[in-house]
């Protein structure tokens, strides 16, 4: 049999482990930064582009889009080659992949911590962001699908499985949670609004970390930790049930992040239904992963890069089992808002994803760059300090998680609130923030370790920038040669059909009726658009990232009602977009802060919050003060919002600059009465007038019904 000669693409696996690299260490010494902003208010050294509001955003994307995005790159390009015996499809799509992608996470990194966000959470860049990364995603596809069709091995390797799964997914989630109407440049709105909006962005932000941070792991974890053993996938028949189980599950699992919110019942219940389901086959995965050790357990004392793979899949199976527990609604009702979630998405993200990709580096590097890796040692004790930063993230935030959910719900003997300030919980855990910083701080300087180990492997080894290979060329199919599925295997475009089809089915049948049936989402009549100048002040809410610590939703306990105010309905959002429910409170929720205070206590608490809240770890935000309202497209964006079906009407927009003015001079009167002398054309004065809009339009529809009922 003639063999053909060919080369892989070492290059390209070298550049984005290169960018992995760099980009890890920059997104987790921001994730450290934000961490000592919630003991230390003041470091964010008094800027307004490094508050926690917009940088914690750029710390989420840089670590899923900009570290992990890279790793799954590094991965893909260098695994599908061999799995295909076939070099990649275009060098010139490889290098535009490659470059893309970083000016896409630069581009982030500069709009970001500029205010120039869509708040809509791990998808906060705006619409020519989302546009380039919609290019570069097809750029990468056709990439891989043009390897695809041009392989030498007919069958594929279940890791192609989870790649084809990855793109396909992945592009529909991008481009229907993206689908926004522009008004300028860096400015849109989304075509969702309140509850529906909701169940679409958690759609995406659940099934972004199923299909982003997950999916192409797996795929991942099949190629190189059998490399790494020496050792076949434990079970074939496994990998095929946990495969497809896995895809058409997982999309229907994102209402489990809004229990006990106004999202349908029914949604909220599918939700729980399949995130319990989901056991089965992320387990089914770790399994198989584990199970592949058999016989080469003796080998994870003496090499480092699978003690990182055991404990990147036992953080897996951890995260995976968590998730599920979660969605339970008696566990949800006490966990949901609380550090207990920052806990596991970072035993996922610094255990499964870090250690896998950390793992990946050390085994991948020698091996294109012809050496042996420089330091074992060195490698063992990034293993080693990288696991005591994991365990000094989690345990602190789990212990402050019960001590929140705790303390947020005890009442007293007499049936009042132990703790009707919502300060009182947040200094109770700052110790546990102080730890968790420290366990962040341990993790990234085992990250400048293995950067360190890295390097003087590549100075003592040469890049094999083309790497000769050969294969038979493609044989012809042989009848009734395999399985069923063997025979799918052989045909990558309907494999990818089928994929899409899977994962299809659960959205439809959560989100059609919730947008076509108008009593899942009822209208209340009090319930009116927000004026010129609360619009204003909403989009500057939105700008300083606020919805990272406060929520603006009500759940139907006691303990939220007594300590808020009456629960949120969801005909109270219809007019919302975004929604801004929030997934954190590190602060109290907002929903029914309208009214409550006088204007002079939100200036007072915007300009300095330990002012009004002593001991506070909220920033201050004194710019609002000095910064000048901007209402260039004001007119503009009460159009586009009126095509999204917000009914401003003609004079509304017409007179909007008038209306605005005279709200604003009002709140400017009113805090001149209380001392405070400042200019009606701040943005502070939007801002109040927001906050003391909400929660306010369904308080006049009870006095309107007793008013009836007095005069029957």
């Amino acid at each position: 049999m003639q063999l053909e000669q060919f080369n892989y693409d070492n290059r390209i696996v070298r550049n984005f482990g290169i960018a992995t690299i760099i980009w890890g260490i920059v997104g987790m010494t921001i994730g450290l930064l934000v961490a000592t902003q919630l003991v230390w208010p003041q470091m964010n050294f008094g800027l307004q582009y490094t508050t926690f509001g917009r940088v914690r955003p750029v710390h989420t994307n840089a670590v899923i889009f900009a570290f992990v995005g890279n790793g799954i790159f590094m991965g893909v390009y260098y695994s599908l080659q061999r799995v295909l015996k076939a070099r990649m499809f275009s060098d010139v799509l490889s290098k535009l992949h490659f470059w893309g992608w970083q000016l896409i996470i630069v581009a982030s990194a500069i709009t970001l911590p500029l205010g120039l966000t869509s708040s809509h959470e791990y998808a906060e860049m705006e619409w020519p962001i989302d546009i380039a990364i919609t290019l570069i995603w097809v750029v990468f596809g056709v990439n891989m699908f043009g390897t695809i069709i041009k392989r030498r091995e007919r069958h594929m390797y279940v890791a192609v499985w989870f790649y084809i799964a990855t793109f396909v997914t992945v592009a529909v989630l991008h481009i229907v949670n993206s689908i926004q109407l522009p008004v300028a440049g860096w400015k849109s709105y989304y075509v969702y609004k309140g509850v529906q909006d909701a169940l679409v962005q958690w759609w995406y932000g659940h099934n972004a970390v199923a299909f982003f941070l997950t999916t192409p792991y797996l795929g991942m974890m099949y190629y190189f930790l059998p490399k790494m053993a020496n050792r076949p996938v434990y079970s074939y028949k496994l990998s095929i049930l946990h495969f497809w189980s896995l895809i058409f599950i997982y999309i229907w699992a994102g209402p489990h992040h809004l229990l006990y919110t106004a999202l349908p019942s029914w949604v909220q219940s599918l939700g729980v239904v399949f995130s319990i389901m989901l056991i089965a086959p992320s387990w089914g995965g770790m399994i198989n992963g584990l199970l592949t050790l058999r016989g080469a357990w003796d080998k994870v004392r003496t090499e480092p890069m699978l003690k990182f793979m055991v404990v990147a899949l036992t953080c897996y199976g951890m995260a995976t089992f968590e998730g599920p527990m979660l969605s339970l609604k008696q566990v949800n009702a006490i966990a949901h808002f609380t550090d207990w979630i920052v806990a596991h998405v970072h035993v996922g993200a610094l255990g499964w994803n870090g250690f896998m990709t950390f793992g990946i580096l050390y085994w991948l590097i020698p091996r294109i760059y012809k050496t042996e890796l420089y330091s074992k040692k060195l490698a063992s004790t990034h293993f080693w300090i990288g696991t005591l930063g994991i365990l000094f993230y989690a345990i602190p935030m789990y212990w402050a998680a019960v001590v929140q959910g705790l303390m947020w719900k005890e009442f007293t003997p007499e049936g009042v609130l132990k703790y009707p300030n919502f300060l009182a919980t947040t200094l109770e855990i700052l110790p546990m923030h102080m730890m968790r910083a420290v366990g962040g701080a341990l993790y990234l300087s085992g990250v400048f370790l293995m950067t360190f180990n890295l390097i003087k492997t590549m100075k003592q080894g040469k890049l094999l920038a083309n790497e000769p290979a050969e294969a038979p060329a493609l044989l012809p199919v042989q009848v009734n040669e395999q399985s069923q599925h063997r025979r799918l295997e052989r045909k990558p475009i309907l494999f990818m059909v089928l994929a899409l089809i899977a994962i299809l089915i659960g959205g439809m049948v959560e989100m059609v009726p919730t947008f076509t049936i108008s009593k899942n989402v009822p209208t209340i009549a009090s319930v009116q658009p927000y004026t010129a100048l609360e619009l204003q002040g909403r989009d500057l809410y939105v700008r300083e990232g606020c919805v990272n610590c406060h929520t603006q939703t009500i759940r139907p306990f006691r303990s939220e009602t007594a300590r808020y105010g009456e629960y949120s309905k969801a005909g109270e959002y219809v007019y919302d977009t975004p929604f801004l429910w929030g997934s954190k409170r590190t602060g109290p929720d907002l929903h029914r802060i309208g009214s409550k205070y006088p204007n002079k206590w939100h200036f007072d608490h915007l300009l300095d919050p330990t002012i009004t809240s002593p001991g506070s770890i909220m920033p201050s935000y004194p710019w609002l003060i000095d910064q000048k309202l901007d209402n260039a497209i004001l007119k503009d964006k009460m159009e586009a919002l009126r095509k999204l079906g917000i009914p401003y009407t003609d004079a509304a927009i017409a007179n909007a600059d008038q209306d605005l003015n005279k709200q604003a001079q009002k709140i400017a009167d009113d805090l001149k009465q209380n001392q405070v002398n400042v200019l009606a054309d701040r943005e502070i004065i939007a801002v109040i007038a927001y906050l003391q809009r909400l929660g306010t339009d369904i308080k006049a529809a009870p006095k309107a019904a007793e008013d009836v009922n007095v005069n029957q």
